[in-house]
């Protein structure tokens, strides 16, 4: 059937489809059921609608693969189906964005800088440009087959049925689901001033497009946060000349992973392109001014912060809705899932930020919040669902920034990080511009490790150390005169594993 007779029976079905059901149908009461051949809408109201089965009654005309969310994982699971053949006439994404997926750490870095600083701009950083690979397009997707929905999220979930309800009204089947909705941006309450105008959080282009519009009139910059999104928006205000200032409860920037003596070289990097810091301080509540724009922040201790443009960075929650029927994890938090991204319900799957997932190589149950797992787990998941593949998914944790990037800054940063920081620590380097800090456990064990403006080299022995795990001289490396010297003292250790 070509492209054009599947669009023109798809209509005739959503047309037939429409006349069954109430536009007042609400969300959180909605549900399908089964009752001998027909399917049955059920309503608060009590009111019921018929849905033939055999009358094709739904909207979606690819409906053997079905993946709810459309960031990051969405567009790197769309790439395997691709590869695999098992794309065209068979899969569709249901997404609440505007445009198909995008590489989502360009919103925090390149896409905020200045309009003379040649800013990242889609189409340029769709997937799968982020790992070297296509840009996908809307284009793309329509030559490959691909059904997208775009800004019609799914709203309810009938496990039974296999079938799907979205934002607008209509009605999806599925036969294989693949639950990829990333998570959404923690948020201050309204209460306090967390919805006033100029008052930011970052998690599409739509928010970053509106922060942009902001930094183009702003003069006082205050970011909540000090954590990824609060240190790369932070760096990026500093193209824009602006006055800013980071307020966090911690007693250091980056406390999950940056050892305080890491942190205070990046602080003081901060601080010489203008940025103030007020450390263990908590936020009261956000003020407007007269025009009804945030105008200040009063923190806990009384004192004020002037400010007209205000990020929010506090971390963020997946989105696990409407789907916690298939098993939350109480943890973690996330959709979880076994070691091929299968959840507890059959031909259900979870990827990318919502799953939470068996980190193998350290025995428990991890959610990971990175573009690099929402890759890797997307792959994996669809090679798992098409294939024979029975393989676990053994990931090694990796977090990487690169700041500072836009035109005229005095120093680029760029650092990588791969393993786990746990154990005792030791830094070499200051940080003109290298710095290495590793993580050795109590029995030698070299846990994870850190590098700063690494060569392309350097920054690929990372990953061989941290998954090698290798016994080292915690005394050579205490020692090291040099970054490189370290690094070549922990890469002659992958011998002796090499050679047990």
């Amino acid at each position: 059937m070509t492209s054009a007779l599947r669009r023109k029976a798809a209509e005739m079905a959503s047309t037939a489809a429409a006349q069954c059901f109430s536009s007042y149908s609400s969300p959180a009461t909605w549900a399908l059921r089964q009752r001998g051949g027909a399917r049955v809408l059920q309503l608060s109201s009590r009111r019921s609608f018929c849905v033939s089965a055999t009358a094709g009654g739904f909207d979606n005309q690819n409906r053997e693969y079905v993946i709810v969310g459309g960031g990051n994982a969405a567009g790197y699971a769309a790439r395997t189906f691709v590869e695999h053949g098992m794309a065209d006439g068979r899969l569709c994404i249901v997404s609440k964005e505007p445009v198909p997926p995008y590489e989502r750490p360009a919103l925090t870095k390149g896409y905020l800088f200045p309009p003379e600083k040649k800013p990242a701009r889609l189409p340029g950083f769709h997937t799968c440009v982020g790992s070297g690979g296509q840009r996908q397009t809307a284009e793309w997707y329509k030559e490959n087959g691909i059904e997208v929905l775009y800004e019609d999220p799914v709203v309810a979930f009938d496990g039974k049925t296999q079938t799907l309800k979205t934002s607008s009204g209509k009605i999806l089947k599925y036969g294989s689901l693949i639950i990829s909705t990333g998570c959404e941006a923690s948020r201050l309450p309204e209460k306090i001033g967390g919805k006033l105008p100029g008052v930011h959080y970052i998690r599409d282009v739509g928010d970053a497009d509106a922060l942009v519009s902001s930094l183009g009139s702003a003069k006082k910059v205050l970011v909540i946060g000090g954590g990824y999104i609060g240190m790369e928006v932070a760096a990026a205000a500093c193209g824009w000349n602006l006055d800013t200032t980071i307020v966090f409860p911690e007693d250091h920037i980056m406390p999950r992973l940056f050892t305080p003596s890491l942190a205070k070289k990046y602080e003081d990097l901060y601080q010489q392109n203008g940025v103030k810091f007020i450390k263990g301080a908590l936020i009261d509540k956000l003020e407007a001014g007269s025009d009804g724009r945030v105008s200040s922040a009063l923190l806990k201790d009384g004192s004020v912060v002037e400010a007209d443009t205000v990020i929010v960075g506090i971390g963020a929650k997946p989105v696990v809705g409407p789907f916690e029927a298939v098993g939350v994890n109480p943890k973690v938090g996330g959709i979880e899932v076994d070691s091929l991204f299968r959840t507890s319900v059959p031909g259900i799957f979870a990827i990318g930020d919502v799953a939470a997932f068996p980190l193998k190589m350290y025995n428990r149950i991890a959610r990971v919040e990175h573009v690099d797992h929402a890759r890797k787990s997307a792959h994996h998941c669809v090679e798992t669902l098409l294939t024979s593949q029975t393989k676990a998914y053994d990931y090694l944790p990796y977090f990487y920034s690169r700041v500072f990037e836009y035109e005229g800054s005095s120093r680029k940063v760029w650092w990588q990080f791969y393993g786990d920081n746990v154990g005792e620590t030791v830094e070499v380097g200051n940080f003109d511009p290298k710095i290495a800090t590793f993580w050795i456990d109590s029995d030698s064990r070299l846990k994870g490790v850190f590098l700063e403006s690494g060569t392309s080299e350097e920054f690929l022995l990372l990953p061989q150390l941290a998954k090698s795990q290798p016994i080292v001289d915690k005394s050579k490396l205490q020692s090291a005169t040099s970054v490189e010297d370290a690094l070549e003292i922990a890469r002659s250790s992958l011998h002796s594993v090499a050679s047990v």
